[in-house]
């Protein structure tokens, strides 16, 4: 796991025993420390863990003392207390100065892995209520997973910060957003800054399987299930054990095969066709689409439950019109490869001007689509306006000759301009401006003194 953690206990035998431990249950990531006078200094110069294991009963500084001073230096590092004494008075104590949980000894690796498991969701969803509270860009811990991801745009980077933080995590994670717009490649990112980086990640287009298709094809098959000759097949969900299956297209995925992964979601066991055994299989799920899954289960066709079950985490990629500022770094990432992007004559500036004012209902991916067909007919020279497919023109052309649409305004601004027309026109009459309304003349006092005409 990628988390870090510090175990602070003066008993040194015990700390390499919490190591094991940690190391059994999958941190990498974990220092042991004996002396809480120098880890309380660390912290006050600045340094910070995602958890600290603290004993209670230690010299120089004891575990309760060292638990305000790590909270109040670093309020996003969970505590959990460890001791030998099982007295309710001091776990009270050091619940109420901040620590999530409260260990006694000797913890058994399964006591301690539940504990931790609880402890880091807790952080997870804090980490997420303050990333929306926060005004500055946030950054992220574990950047080579998301690499391939190239943006500046504010809200970009704060969904790529929020799946960072789902990473960590074992929920399912639900990703929205128009077709083209990288959901599979925020999906492995994901995979990649989890602990099951090491394991197969599956993407499966949900929309190409069929009834007959489905259990084979999830579920795998024993040998001789269908004819005496096949020699049986490994599933989706056998093959990717341990990692991450990414259900892409989720929202096609037809009503009566719904209720079949809903089962595996829930269980996480299946049956190999031709098998009456159970297996069972170790996934964290990852689903996209491009439907609007709510309208589509008000609509009867997607199963309520099954949303409830893959939406744990949900982020939406916004279409590329609305991240203006990433075309440009887009276009240079996708010549890369034809030419030295770093010389700015690669590209002249009416075609740039043209991609950045053109609305791409196809996302990324057409744009990666017009910047090679541009290529092919450049044939080395830099990009132009007469390189760049004629729709593009086009749909321009026709944006700019469609009239501009007036913006609709609250009802009470339409009001007062109305009101304040017939007064001029009356040259300030309140009589006659009222019977050309056909309101009192008190009603039209009251409308004039609110405006602040006398």
């Amino acid at each position: 796991m990628t988390n870090t953690v510090v175990v602070i206990d003066d008993d040194r035998d015990y700390l390499e025993i919490l190591g094991r431990k940690l190391a059994e249950i999958g941190f990498k990531r974990v220092r042991l420390e004996d002396n809480s006078l120098k880890i309380a200094e660390e912290f006050e110069n600045g340094q910070s863990f995602d958890l600290a294991l603290i004993d209670i009963t230690m010299p120089e500084m004891d575990g309760v003392s060292l638990l305000e001073a790590i909270k109040s230096n670093s309020p996003s590092t969970e505590c959990i207390m460890i001791t030998a004494i099982n007295e309710a008075r001091i776990a009270v104590e050091c619940l109420n100065k901040g620590a999530y949980d409260y260990l006694v000894k000797p913890v058994a690796t399964e006591d301690l892995s539940l504990a931790i498991k609880r402890t880091l969701e807790r952080k997870r969803l804090l980490d997420l209520l303050d990333l929306e509270k926060r005004d500055e860009l946030p950054t992220l811990e574990n950047e080579a997973p998301f690499k391939p991801i190239v943006t500046q745009s504010k809200k970009v980077l704060r969904i790529l910060k929020e799946a960072e933080l789902h990473a960590s995590s074992q929920v399912p994670v639900l990703i929205t957003g128009e077709s083209g717009t990288g959901k599979e490649l925020l999906a492995r990112a994901i995979h990649g800054a989890s602990p099951r980086a090491q394991h197969p990640f599956t993407p499966i287009n949900m929309a190409s399987l069929t009834s007959s298709l489905f259990e084979a094809e999830f579920f795998g098959h024993t040998k001789g299930a269908f004819t005496g000759a096949d020699t049986g097949r490994v599933g989706y969900l056998e093959y990717t054990n341990h990692g991450t299956l990414f259900l892409d297209e989720i929202g096609d995925l037809p009503l009566p095969l719904q209720g079949k992964l809903l089962r595996v979601l829930q269980d996480g066991e299946y049956s190999k066709l031709g098998s009456s055994s159970r297996q069972q299989v170790d996934l964290r799920f990852i689903a996209a689409t491009n439907e609007n899954l709510e309208q589509m289960i008000a609509q009867k066709r997607f199963r309520k439950d099954l949303y409830y079950r893959i939406r744990g985490g949900w982020l939406h990629l916004p279409p590329l019109r609305e991240r203006k500022e990433d075309i440009f770094l887009l276009t240079r990432k996708f010549l890369e490869k034809y030419y030295d992007v770093n010389n700015n004559g690669f590209i002249e500036k009416g075609a740039l001007e043209l991609l950045m004012r053109y609305p791409y209902p196809g996302n990324i991916r057409e744009l990666k689509s017009i910047l090679q067909s541009a290529v092919n007919l450049a044939h080395g020279e830099a990009i132009r306006e007469t390189h760049l497919p004629s729709h593009i023109m086009a749909s321009l052309k026709t944006c700019a000759e469609e009239p501009a649409v007036e913006p609709i305004k609250p009802l009470s601004e339409v009001e007062k301009a109305h009101i304040l027309k017939a007064y001029k026109q009356t040259n300030e009459n309140k009589s006659k401006t009222a019977r050309l309304l056909g309101i009192g003349l008190n009603t039209l006092r009251r409308k004039l003194d609110s405006y602040g005409v006398v």
